[in-house]
C-alpha cells in the first residue's frame, strides 16, 4: 500500500485560534519537510480560489457559516518549487487544479508545460508532478472566469451543462498538452438529451428556453472560441507528469484516456462498489502510452485520527483518537453547513482511520486493497503543527509496518 499526505492549508478557527496566512504556510512547510523525511510518496495540496470570507457576504453564498478561508493554495505550479527546494524525495500533487479558473484550459496547458520545461534544468527533474484536474468545487470561484449561464437555455440546463463544460475544457487542456494544433471548431460539441436531465419537467424547460420544444437534443455553443492554435513550449516531455481526472463520470475517464494517460482522483467518500467498478473498467480504457492500469492511479483521500501516545494504554489511545475525530468533524460540519447531524458525524468517523496503531492498521487492511494509494489527511481541522507531525511520524513508525509487513 502506498502512503501519501494530503494538505488542505485551511485557514479557519479551531478552538478559537485562527493562524495568520504566514503561520499557515510556515506550518505547511514544516509538515511537508517532515513528510519527506518520513518517506511519504506524494505531497498532495488542495487548491482554492477567491476569498470565502468575502463571498459569504454576497447573495447566494455557498458556505455562509464558514469562517476564514477554506484553502490558501491558489496554484500548485507556484508552490511546487518551494516544496522541492525544501525536500529531497517527495513528489508534488495537485488536489485539485480547476481548469475553469486562472485563465481556463489553454492557460493551464501553457503553464504546466512551462513548469515541466523549466523543471528539467533543476536537480529535481526526476521528481514527478501529479496533476489532478477538475471543474472546481464552488461556483463562485469560476464565475468571474465566465463559467456562468449565458442565456435562458443554459440557465435551465446549468446543473447538467456544467459537467459538459468541464468535458470541453478537459479536451482542450489534454490536446494542447499532447502538442496538438487545432481550433475550437475541432473540439467535440456540447449537447444535452433527456437522459442527462433529472426529470421531464427539467428537460422541457431546457427545450422551451432553447426555442426547440420538440427536439431530441439541445446543442450549446462552445465555451472557449479560438482560431487554429498551438502552445509553447512545444518540445516539453511529459515523462515527469501524471494527470488525474477529478470526476466520477466513467465517460469522462474513458474520453480523457483517448488523448493522454489519465488516472482518477478520488477526493470524496465514494462507495466501495463504485471504486471497484472503476478499477475493473480502467484496464481496458487506460491510454496505452501509460502502460498497464495500476490501482495506484486512483489515489483516495482518507482522514487519519491516530493516537500512539506511549504513556497511555491501547484503550486510552483509542478513546482519545475517537474524541479528536468527533470534535474535528463536529467543527467541520458546523462551519461548512451551520448544522450538526449526529448520524453524519458518526458516518464520517466510521469512514476515517481512527484509533490506536493496531486499530488503524486493521481498518486499513479491511477497507483497502494492498495496492491502493492513499492520501492521508493528518491536518484536518488541526493547527497544532507539532501534533500533526507527531501523528505522521507515528503512522509511519507503528501503522505502516503492520500494513505492509515490513516490521
Amino acid at each position: 500500500m502506498l502512503f501519501d499526505v494530503f494538505f488542505s492549508i485551511c485557514q479557519t478557527p479551531v478552538d478559537g485560534v485562527q493562524p495568520s496566512e504566514r503561520e499557515m504556510f510556515s506550518h505547511f512547510f514544516e509538515q511537508v519537510e517532515a513528510a519527506d523525511e518520513l518517506g511519504y510518496g506524494v505531497a498532495w495540496v488542495a487548491e482554492s480560489h477567491l476569498s470565502c470570507e468575502v463571498q459569504k457576504n454576497n447573495p447566494g453564498a455557498v458556505i455562509p457559516n464558514f469562517k476564514g478561508e477554506i484553502g490558501l493554495n491558489t496554484d500548485i505550479l507556484l508552490l511546487a518549487p518551494h516544496i522541492l527546494a525544501r525536500t529531497r524525495r517527495i513528489e508534488i500533487g495537485s488536489a485539485i487544479k480547476s481548469l475553469f479558473c486562472n485563465g481556463g484550459p489553454i492557460a493551464h496547458a501553457e503553464a504546466v508545460k512551462s513548469f515541466l520545461s523549466l523543471q528539467q534544468f533543476t536537480a529535481n527533474a526526476h521528481r514527478r508532478l501529479h496533476l489532478g484536474v477538475a471543474a472546481g468545487r464552488f461556483p463562485f470561484s469560476s464565475a468571474p472566469y465566465g463559467i456562468v449561464p449565458r442565456n435562458d437555455a443554459e440557465k435551465a440546463a446549468w446543473p447538467a451543462l456544467k459537467g459538459k463544460i468541464f468535458a470541453e475544457s478537459l479536451e482542450i487542456f489534454l490536446r494542447f498538452m499532447r502538442g496538438d494544433i487545432f481550433a475550437s471548431a475541432d473540439v467535440a460539441g456540447t449537447s444535452l438529451t433527456r437522459a442527462e436531465m433529472r426529470s421531464d419537467d427539467d428537460w422541457n424547460k431546457v427545450r422551451m428556453a432553447a426555442g426547440t420544444p420538440d427536439a431530441a437534443r439541445v446543442d450549446f455553443a462552445h465555451r472557449w472560441n479560438f482560431a487554429r492554435s498551438g502552445i509553447v513550449p512545444k518540445e516539453t516531455s511529459l515523462e515527469s507528469l501524471q494527470i488525474y481526472i477529478g470526476s466520477h463520470e466513467a465517460k469522462i475517464h474513458d474520453f480523457a484516456n483517448t488523448i493522454l494517460p489519465c488516472g482518477v482522483l478520488n477526493l470524496s467518500i465514494t462507495p466501495g462498489e463504485e471504486i471497484e467498478r472503476t478499477h475493473a473498467r480502467m484496464p481496458a480504457t487506460y491510454h496505452r502510452d501509460g502502460g498497464q492500469w495500476q490501482r495506484s492511479l486512483m489515489p483516495r483521500t482518507v482522514l487519519v485520527f491516530l493516537d500512539a501516545t506511549p504513556t497511555l494504554s491501547s484503550a486510552q489511545q483509542s478513546a482519545r483518537a475517537h474524541e479528536k475525530a468527533r470534535n474535528a468533524l463536529n467543527a467541520y460540519w458546523s462551519a461548512l453547513e451551520g448544522t450538526l447531524d449526529p448520524a453524519r458525524i458518526e458516518n464520517a468517523v466510521n469512514n476515517a482511520l481512527v484509533g490506536n496503531a493496531l486499530e488503524v492498521a486493521t481498518q486499513l487492511k479491511e477497507r483497502f486493497h494492498a495496492d491502493d494509494r492513499l492520501m492521508l489527511w493528518f491536518d484536518f481541522f488541526n493547527h497544532n503543527s507539532k501534533e500533526v507531525i507527531t501523528t505522521m511520524r507515528d503512522f509511519q513508525r507503528f501503522v505502516a509496518p503492520l500494513v505492509n509487513g515490513n516490521n
